[in-house]
Parts: C-alpha cells; structure tokens; sequence
C-alpha cells in the first residue's frame, strides 16, 4: 500500500477512513484508484490503468466506433469486480474530453453506467482542470505560484495556482492522441510531420499566452509540473536513457525528437523507459510538449505527483462531508458556485430561499427516500432558478435553462448542469417538453416539488411552511391546503388548478387539490 503525505485534511468525520473510489475515463487511457484520507494521509489502496485509446474511435462525424466504445466497456467490467461492495456515494466516474465530443455519448453512457454499475460525470474542460490541480495541490504542496500542465489524449489543461487555490484554468482541445492520429497516422516520423504538429500545436496553446506566459521581470509563476501520463512518460524515458534526472527541458526533447526522426517509425523507436502502449501517441506527446516549454518560456517541467483522480477522491471526501451537513469541516465546492452565480446574475437571494424552503419540504412528502445528492440538486435548482431573468423577465425560465446547461461551474459536470437546466426549464409552463425526461421518476416529484413551491411562493412575500401539505398514493397526489387558503388566496387558486391541468395532459400523475 502506497502512503502520500499531503497537506492536513479536515478533521475526521463519521466513516472517516473508509475507501473512496475515482474512475478517470481519459481519452487514451481509463483508471481507478482506490484510496483513504485519514489523519492527512493519502494511502492508495488500488490502482488500476487500461489502456483504452477511446480517443482514437471517434471517427470523421464525430461518432464513436462499436469497437472503442466494446474496450471501454470491458475495461469497466475489470473495474467494476474492485467496486462490487462500494456505495454509490463513495464513488465517482468522470469521463473527459472524448466523451464531451462524442455524438454518441449518451447510448455509450447509458450501457457504460450499467457496466460499472455506477454513475459517470461528463466534465467540462475547466472542471477537469480544476480536479487535477487539486490532486497536485494536495499531494505536492507549495506556497510558491505554480503552472501545472497535463497533456490528455484530446485536450491540454493549463492551470495557475498558488497553494490550493487555481487562480486560473483553462483547456485546450489538443491531445497526444489527436494530434499523433493527424500528423503520424501511420506511425512514420519525419521533420515535415514533427513541424506541421508543432505549428498546430501552437495555434491551439497560443490563446494562452497573455493568460499563463512566464514574465521574467516579474514572473506569475515560479515552477511548472507536468501531471499524469504523457508527461510521466517523457520523463520516464529521459531518466532510463541518462539525458536528465526526470526533468522534461527544451533541449532534453530535442534529443527525443531527433531520436524518432532517427528511428523513422514509431515500432523501430528504441528508447529505454518508453512502454508499448505509448509508442503510437508519443509523437503527438513530444510536439505538444515541447511547443509549452518554447512558447511559455518553461526552462524546467517536473512531474508532479497528484493528478486527476486524486483530485477526484479529494473533492469526494469534501463532497461527503458537506452533505453530512459538516460545512465547518469540508465544503462542497458547488455550493460556492452556485452563490457564486446567485451574485454573477443577480438572483433575489430571498425569493431562491424561499422557494429552496418549501421545494425541499414538499420533496421529502413525495420522496422521502430519496438519496442526498438529488436533495442537494433540488435545492440548487431552486436557488438558480431565476438566473435567467438577467436576460429577459419573458420566458426567464427557457433563459435559465440555456445558462445552466452551457455555464462553467467548478464542482458540476455536464450532466449535472443539464439537470438542474431541466428543472429550470419545467418549473413553468406545459410538460410536454420535458416528457422523455420525465420518465426518470427522480425527476419527477423534483419538479413537481419545484413547480408547486413556486406557485405557494408567486407572490414574493413570507409564507407559511406548513400550509401546503402533499400526499401521494401511486401515482396520484393530492394537494392539501389549509382551511379558508382558496378563499384568501384567489389567484394561488388559479394557478393551482392550471397546474392541474398541466399534468392532466402529460398523463404521467394525477394532481388533485383540496383547498
């Protein structure tokens, strides 16, 4: 069992100790880790890595092959043996730049989940770059101002921080995957190739400079690490070969690419330190490394030790935390972002806790199972869903909707934003938009919840709790109102019975007053 020192975690909480679990579905490669926090240890129980190449079958209209998406799905089936005893809210599956291209992605999702028999989390460029330097942050700690760079498959992220905190974060859709698939399709190295990838390589990153370029004078940052695999390669590679100790320099590899220029073809490349499995991405690998230390001035690239998916099981344990309700011990991240866009959009923060009060009561009457994550979601959907009048009081909800599905927001992954875009979409008007996801029964006592709050809540004044009240049998729910309420209240009333109508015509339950 490996044991990493990190920085001191939060004090134990109930359960402290007991393993979490990351999956990191890259687009060259899947892993899982298997790890504890306790007493500000890092102890790695299990590692695993296949490589998949997921990246490399997506094909000219952006549509994974049958035989990529069948490795990624028997390489879940590996992991999932190792996850067999694992609760839900102990594991979390990301997936990254592929699976934010793919078309497709939702079919493979769907028989991926079941495979794992778990949940995966598309996230955004920004996210995964915020997870990876996460992992960095805490298994290398500094207080100098650092760039952390990891090289994927099909993207690039760039992140400036100091301490624990990324100060800036941003990703690139270039990867050693993609770039080898275009440049060295059939594994021949040549001068033209390596400059022609070079010169794309700089196209892409060359955005970046006014935000992570190294000024001399005064420099953001004062040392770059290079995170996860094809950066841990190079460095493998230059440490067996002797040309340097693990640091990754300019000249460094330009001794690598005169060594595959040498070679000619990827299979008569013979570099001490360089596994099999890279051999087909390490021309990409090379060029994109070596445009980031020419471009922004990187005299010395170390590998670091953290990467994306101890990122991943340090945002968990927090996530765990906050969700036990510990805010002075660990804070999710989300609940920053979301009081964060509160602000960004000028939400009338009374009206979202309002609304949050009485979505959630109503909830727990139409689901009293259901798991704290979905709690949780609700409750922000309930708190976001006016964002959209920033941009127009007309049709506000189809605005909320839009921003939620398309913001960065640090601790959500796409499908989550899609989410609670889905609730902001269906908090007003007909159902039938929302009729295929609304066959997720989760989804549907969530906006029933919200839809009937927000009716309670219309008039934007102080409300009695307790005055609504919920009771469902089957698919039926009746609603209750407290006595003399339709008499005091004529146009709740009218809204409540348009409400009834509304699920009268999506046919999925029958809404019933008693007022």
């Amino acid at each position: 069992m490996n044991a990493l020192r990190s920085e001191s975690l939060p004090a134990p909480s109930a359960g402290a100790g007991e393993p979490l679990a990351a999956i990191d579905m890259g687009s060259n490669s899947f892993r899982l880790e298997i790890a504890q926090l306790h007493r500000g240890q890092y102890k790695r129980q299990l590692y695993l890595k296949k490589t998949v190449r997921l990246g490399a079958g997506l094909d000219a209209d952006g549509m994974l092959t049958d035989e990529a998406m069948q490795r990624g799905l028997d390489c879940l089936a590996g992991f999932a043996e190792h996850l067999r005893d694992f609760p839900a809210a102990r594991v979390r599956a990301v997936a990254t730049q592929t699976l934010r291209e793919a078309r497709n992605r939702n079919a493979f999702l769907a028989t991926a989940q079941k495979t794992l028999g778990h949940g995966i989390e598309v996230i955004s460029g920004r996210e995964e770059a915020r997870l990876i330097f996460a992992g960095v942050a805490r298994l290398q700690p500094s207080e100098r101002p650092r760039l952390v760079i990891d090289i994927g498959g099909r993207s690039t992220e760039m992140i400036l921080g100091l301490g624990r905190k990324p100060l800036k974060a941003e990703s690139f859709q270039i990867g050693s995957v993609s770039l080898s698939l275009r440049y060295f399709p059939d594994g021949r190295f040549t001068p033209e190739a390596f400059r022609a990838a070079q010169v794309a390589a700089g196209a892409e990153l060359e955005e970046a400079l006014n935000l992570f370029a190294r000024e001399r004078s005064q420099p953001v940052w004062q040392e770059a690490l290079g995170s996860s695999g094809t950066v841990g390669a190079v460095s493998q590679l230059l440490a067996a070969s002797g040309v340097t100790d693990g640091s990754i320099t300019p000249e460094a590899l330009r001794w690598c690419i005169e060594r595959c220029l040498a070679a000619g073809h990827m299979d008569a490349l013979d570099l001490p330190g360089l596994k099999d499995d890279r051999r087909a991405v390490v021309g990409g690998g090379l060029c994109i490394l070596y445009t980031l230390l020419t471009q922004f001035q990187i005299e010395r690239l170390q590998p670091a030790k953290g990467a994306l998916r101890q990122g991943v099981v340090f945002d968990l344990a927090e996530r765990l935390q906050a969700s036990q309700g510990e805010l002075s011990r660990g804070r999710d991240m989300r609940d920053q972002s979301v009081a964060a866009l509160q602000l960004r959009f000028g939400v009338d923060t009374e009206q979202a806790q309002r609304v949050q009060d009485l979505t959630l009561h109503l909830h727990q009457q139409l689901a009293p199972k259901a798991e704290r994550e979905r709690q949780r979601e609700l409750a922000w959907a309930a708190r976001l869903h006016e964002i959209g009048m920033m941009v127009s009081h007309h049709d506000h909800h189809r605005h909320s909707a839009y921003l939620l599905a398309h913001v960065d927001a640090p601790g959500f992954s796409q499908n989550q934003l899609h989410r609670l875009g889905d609730l902001a979409l269906g908090q007003r008007g007909g159902l039938r938009k929302l009729e295929t996801e609304l066959q997720d029964e989760t989804l549907l006592w969530q906006l029933l919840a919200l839809r009937l709050a927000l009716i309670k809540c219309h008039a934007r004044q102080p409300i009695d709790v307790q005055a609504m009240r919920l009771l469902r049998d089957g698919d039926q729910v009746t609603v209750r109102m407290s006595e003399g309420w339709a008499e005091a209240h004529p146009r709740a009333l009218y809204l409540l019975n348009e409400e009834l109508e509304a699920w009268r015509k999506l046919g999925r339950l029958k809404l019933v007053l008693q007022a």
